[in-house]
């Protein structure tokens, strides 16, 4: 009874925590959907958004601000859908600070990309000494992932690793080396801005 008093907050002025998600955020959300419109989660039907939202959540979760959820909703844009030019189109559309997340969250901006293996080797190497935004959506993402992949294979037990370029041996060893790597260490829950 009491919820159907509250006041519903418009869509520019939303909060988690103590985080709030203004028009930006909006139009991120617009970006990345636009631009992963036609792209399904690999070996699935699920619309590859639902991943990029989930992703988000966990940032938000774990006290991202809200340039961090932007960059978690537009973390795989440059790697999937344009490269170089797309990052550009980030930074003059959302900002140096968020193109820089994506930009640390990318293992390839070319076509095609380096062998699997290499690209892998590399981005964990570069998680090493990246900074905390890029650690904190990075773990976002490989949390979901392994999330992910974990209920797919209470359906559809090992077949799911024929989905992946590492297969089970490789996509293991990148998420616990990701482990290692994107510590972010931040205090659950809070915003660092407003």
């Amino acid at each position: 009874m009491a919820a159907a008093r509250e006041k519903a907050r418009p869509l520019g002025k939303r909060r988690l925590g103590e985080c709030t998600l203004g028009k930006r955020f909006d139009r991120a959300l617009l970006y990345a959907s636009a631009a992963h419109a036609t792209q399904f989660r690999k070996g699935t039907r699920r619309p590859y958004i639902a991943h990029l939202l989930g992703v988000t959540a966990i940032v938000l979760t774990h006290g991202g601000d809200e340039d961090e959820a932007i960059a978690a909703l537009l973390h795989d844009v440059v790697e999937d859908q344009g490269g170089k030019p797309r990052l550009r189109d980030i930074r003059r559309k959302f900002g140096s600070r968020i193109a820089k997340i994506v930009e640390g969250c990318t293992d390839s901006d070319t076509k095609p990309k380096p062998p699997w293996r290499e690209r892998k080797e590399n981005y964990l190497h570069h998680l090493r000494t990246a900074n905390a935004s890029v650690r904190l959506v990075s773990a976002a993402d490989k949390l979901y992932n392994a999330s992910e992949i974990l209920s797919d294979f209470r359906l559809h037990r090992h077949s799911v690793w024929a989905r992946f370029k590492g297969g089970k041996k490789g996509n293991a060893l990148v998420l616990r080396r990701s482990r290692k790597s994107a510590s972010p260490q931040r205090p659950q829950g809070t915003c660092r801005r407003a």
